[in-house]
């Protein structure tokens, strides 16, 4: 079997370094899943590398997106963050509070009071404690250590709280079902559930296979971040603007917890 590194320094298919080097990688992990078909299974890594490897111009292109979106998307959460220390509340926060309140379904009442509720301590702590440990125990160590990662983001926005200081909202303005004591932006339970919530839904899509349980929980996951949002609002504990600020900051968390996981199964 002629190697990655034979035919990349071939006469006449001479190519760049960067390129070369991933002609090894993919080589490399071809091997890996040939053995595999010979009667062995792939390691996490090899599944791992296997969904992240692609062309060369494709990698480029992906990682300029990337960096546009940091970029955007970190001058959307500091134009929040700043906003929100200046005003307690913007006028589309009051709006979209007294929509999401206006309507009074058992179902939906009962729906946004339970997805709010799995964000509380110590159900939440419960959950993500056993589901690392869990993890860990199950040999999965380098995942379970960057989803412990993920979970801290709930001290990073802990931390911007006490900067951006701004008040959750008033009950003289809204229904608030229970006042809770700290401040408000950005919204804790909504950026735990994008960058914890979210790093479960990437460990789920990297190491299953593509069966129909692997969609309905990839779905569920999906639903569960979408409507934590929506449910801090009804809740009357947090604005439109405090969920939209945890959400991007949550995403941005999320990505970082990627590369790290990344880099941990590269050592």
């Amino acid at each position: 079997m002629t190697s990655g590194a034979s035919i990349c320094e071939s006469p006449g298919k001479m190519t760049p370094g960067a390129i070369t080097c991933h002609h090894e990688g993919v080589s490399e992990l071809g091997e890996s899943f040939q053995n595999a078909a010979a009667g062995g299974e792939p390691s996490v890594h090899d599944k791992v590398e296997a969904k992240a490897m692609a062309p060369v111009p494709a990698q480029r292109r992906r990682a300029r997106l990337f960096q546009i979106y940091v970029l955007v998307a970190s001058a959307a959460f500091i134009a929040l963050a700043v906003g929100a220390h200046f005003k307690p509340y913007f006028a589309i926060d009051l709006r979209i509070t007294q929509f999401i309140q206006s309507y009074k379904g058992a179902l939906f009442d009962g729906a946004m009071r339970g997805e709010s509720w799995v964000g509380f301590t110590p159900q939440s702590f419960i959950f993500g404690f056993t589901s690392v440990l869990a993890l860990f125990l199950a040999g999965y160590r380098w995942e379970a250590v960057a989803w412990a990662f993920a979970g801290m983001v709930s001290v990073v926005g802990a931390a911007i709280k006490l900067v951006v200081v701004r008040p959750r909202p008033n009950a003289d303005l809204v229904h608030v079902f229970r006042a809770l004591p700290d401040y408000g932006f950005p919204s804790g339970h909504v950026l735990t559930a994008m960058a914890f919530g979210g790093f479960f839904g990437f460990l789920a899509f990297t190491l299953l296979k593509p069966t129909w349980m692997r969609t309905t929980l990839l779905t569920v996951i999906a639903f569960g971040i979408a409507l934590m949002g929506p449910s801090r609002i009804y809740m009357g504990q947090h604005w439109f603007s405090d969920t939209m600020g945890a959400y991007v900051l949550g995403s941005l968390w999320l990505a970082l917890s990627i590369k790290f996981y990344r880099r941990l199964k590269h050592k």
